[in-house]
């Protein structure tokens, strides 16, 4: 699997991961068999929350005996990120995930209590060797300049934003806000919430065709699409071991200039919106 500086942080990262948004639904031991199929493979970035259930359980049975090989990232909801609230939901996530460190902490989304508390918050957490870096989710560039003043100069790691081929809100300005200032982007629900162009659909057929110059599937040509830029990482959630196989198969493909303005023509990123979208 493709490894990638991430940000300010001190190590490379897969650049296909791990989601674990709604893992808590499934078979627990297919979801756990399907992270551990993906570290096997590479996919050793993982995501979760707080928010997400019993995921930071389900993660915490999967990574268990190989919390050396995983980038383990959570998040702390904007209602608890206080800066005694946020170092508290850090302790619990770091139990439920039975780790006694995060390799990134992020905040899931802009909220009431000052960025200078949340992150204050983080630094003390990193101090205490919690937490090796921090960032930000679901942040327009408006929050990110914020976060930026609020936070120093090359303290955040990374903002994790919706991302995906019919949802490409992020080009106009984020993604490249995110670059200018050394912050990794990282693409969450790759595949759309249940909406994946099907082959039956102008764009599905691009990807099918483009799928077939290279023996690989429709799924695995968004992935790489969409973690064509060097600052971007892509968190798909894999349903079973087979689905992470497909997911991690994505890693070695390289698409060509003529295959990447064939997908971008078939899905147009469309005009800046004035909010950017989250699920």
């Amino acid at each position: 699997m493709e490894q990638r500086p991430f940000g300010p942080v001190p190590r490379d990262v897969a650049v296909i991961g791990q989601g674990t948004w709604y893992i808590d639904d499934a078979h627990r031991p297919t979801a756990v068999a399907a992270l551990r199929r993906g570290l096997d493979l590479g996919m050793t970035h993982i995501d979760t929350a707080e928010m997400y259930g019993d995921a930071e359980t389900v993660v915490g049975e999967a990574i268990a005996g190989r919390r050396d090989d995983v980038f383990l990232v959570s998040k702390v909801l904007p209602s608890n990120a206080s800066l005694a609230g946020t170092v508290a939901a850090c302790e619990r996530s770091l139990a439920r995930l039975r780790t006694d460190r995060l390799d990134c902490y992020l905040l899931h989304w802009p909220g009431s209590y000052p960025l200078g508390d949340t992150f204050a918050g983080f630094e003390r957490l990193r101090e205490q060797g919690k937490i090796l870096s921090w960032g930000v989710s679901n942040f327009d560039v408006s929050n990110l300049e914020a976060a930026w003043k609020a936070g120093g100069e090359g303290r955040i790691a990374c903002n994790q934003v919706l991302y995906h081929l019919e949802e490409r809100a992020i080009e106009h300005a984020v993604q490249p806000w995110c670059e200018d200032h050394g912050i990794a982007v990282v693409a969450y629900s790759p595949f759309g919430h249940g909406s994946f162009p099907g082959p039956r659909t102008p764009g599905g057929r691009v990807l099918d065709e483009v799928a077939a110059n290279h023996g690989a599937t429709a799924r695995q040509v968004a992935l790489r699409f969409l973690a064509r830029r060097p600052s971007t990482f892509t968190i798909p959630k894999a349903s079973s071991p087979d689905h992470a196989a497909d997911n991690a198969s994505a890693g070695p493909l390289r698409l060509t200039e003529d295959e990447i303005i064939r997908i971008d023509a078939a899905f147009p990123r469309g005009p800046r919106p004035r909010r950017l979208p989250m699920l």
